[in-house]
Formats: structure tokens, C-alpha cells, sequence
């Protein structure tokens, strides 16, 4: 099924996108272009079509993978398209308001980032919350909404090319990188390792399809784990090269300096 409204939203974020850029009179890069088509992809896979159909309606380990999307691809690859000029554009206007500057400041910072982004991963995994957003088409926007804002701050500290919340240094992001998919890491491994099966609305779903509701469960959950150890991995391999090309190219303009 096609979700009309999250097809016209992502076509209104593109659309915003191209239109900041012809108003500033210049061409996006090719990188920033891929990442955002990539990002909007996620998206668009995630909230449409076959995986959303599974995941709504007899499937864990499908629900798994859309968590996937929404929390370490979509995220990760709008904030890597966005450059500074344009995140600082829209976070400008908070500077306005005091105390929303504040909780910027702060959420943006990379342990309360990452704080907030496991205690949505929990809390929305607990069987409770869990079945209620499976139950409550509001709930599930809820739900989907808390873990992707938490995970677009939790790959702030990363990936933000604000100068008014910036990322951390490169060292720092390195350590930064290690801790950041414990949360998911902690998770994946509770549902991976349950002997019984921890959402009764898949256990009804899965028995009518015919497959082990149990098995199931632990198929998300080794989604969950696996690209949890990955895609971390992945971004600490780019920003050691980043730095490494940073710490070069100081080296350079050291030695072309006038002694």
C-alpha cells in the first residue's frame, strides 16, 4: 500500500531542498545529492509498500528491518545532505526563544543525544508501547516519529555541519561512534535471546501466515543486531579518513606557510 501523505512529504522536503539551493545560487555536490535521494528512499521504502504491509500486519522481523531504515539510514543521510548554511537557517529562529535554544543546545550534545535515542529504542521495544502502537494507527506515527527524532540526534554529534550545534572533533566522534550501537546492540540481543514470544499481536499474525512466531522474532532481532555493529562501523572507517585528510592537509598548509 501507498501512503499518499508520506509521499507528499517527501516530495515537499525535496522540493524545499532544490529551492534553498536555487535561492542561494549554487549547485548541491554530488555527494550531498546521493544522500539525500538516499535518505527519502528510506524513507519512502520504510513508510510504503510490501515491507510497511509486513511489518503492520504479520511480521517482526519486517518491522525490525523498517526500524532499520528509520533510524540508522534515513536519518544519517538527510543530516549528511544537509550543509551548514541550510541547517543553521532553519535553527536560527530558535536562537529567538531562549529556552528552546537551551533544549538545542543541550539534546544536541552527544550524551544526551545518545541517552535519548536508547531510552526511545527501549521504551518503544518494551512489549507494552510496542503492542499499543501495533493496536493504534496514532500510536505508530508516534512511535515511528520518537525513534527517528532521537536518531537524528544521535547522529548529530557525527554528522552536523551546524555552526551553531556542531558536531564533535574527529577524535571524539571516534570514541563517540564505539558507544553508539550499544543501544540497539542491548536490544536486539533481550529479543534475539527470549525463549517466548514478546508481542502476542505477531504470535496471532505469524501462526495464521503459517510461520514460527518465535522464529520470527529472532530473525528482527538479528536485523536489529547485526546492522547494529555494521553501519557504526562504517561511519568510523569515513570519519578516521576524514581526519587523516584533515591532519594532512594542516601538515600542508604548515609547510607552505612563510617561516
Amino acid at each position: 500500500m501507498i501512503h499518499l501523505e508520506t509521499v507528499l512529504g517527501g516530495a515537499l522536503l525535496a522540493g524545499a531542498w532544490t529551492g534553498a539551493w536555487i535561492v542561494r545560487g549554487e549547485r548541491p555536490s554530488a555527494g550531498r545529492s546521493a544522500a539525500l535521494v538516499a535518505g527519502l528512499l528510506a524513507f519512502g521504502v520504510a513508510l510504503n509498500g510490501p515491507l510497511h504491509d509486513l511489518a503492520e500486519r504479520s511480521r517482526f522481523s519486517a518491522h525490525m528491518a523498517q526500524h532499520l531504515l528509520l533510524t540508522l539510514i534515513a536519518p544519517s543521510c538527510l543530516l549528511a545532505a544537509a550543509p551548514a548554511w541550510m541547517v543553521d537557517g532553519l535553527l536560527a529562529p530558535l536562537r529567538r526563544v531562549p529556552w528552546l535554544n537551551a533544549v538545542a543546545r543541550v539534546s544536541t550534545r552527544a550524551i544526551p543525544a545518545l541517552a535519548l535515542y536508547a531510552a526511545a529504542l527501549v521504551a518503544w521495544h518494551l512489549p507494552g508501547p510496542f503492542g499499543a502502537a501495533l493496536e493504534s494507527h496514532a500510536w505508530h506515527i508516534v512511535e515511528h516519529a520518537a525513534l527517528t527524532g532521537t536518531a537524528l540526534l544521535a547522529w548529530w554529534p557525527v554528522l552536523s555541519s551546524s555552526r551553531l550545534f556542531p558536531a564533535l572533533p574527529y577524535g571524539a566522534q571516534l570514541l563517540y561512534l564505539f558507544a553508539f550501537g550499544m543501544p540497539m546492540t542491548v536490544v536486539a540481543a533481550m529479543i534475539t535471546g527470549a525463549e517466548e514470544v514478546l508481542y502476542p499481536f505477531y504470535a496471532e499474525a505469524a501462526r495464521a501466515t503459517g510461520m514460527d512466531p518465535l522464529a520470527d522474532q529472532r530473525l528482527g532481532g538479528i536485523l536489529m543486531w547485526v546492522p547494529a555493529g555494521v553501519v557504526p562501523l562504517v561511519a568510523f572507517t569515513i570519519v578516521f579518513f576524514r581526519w587523516a585528510a584533515a591532519e594532512a592537509d594542516d601538515v600542508a598548509e604548515g609547510m607552505d606557510c612563510p617561516k
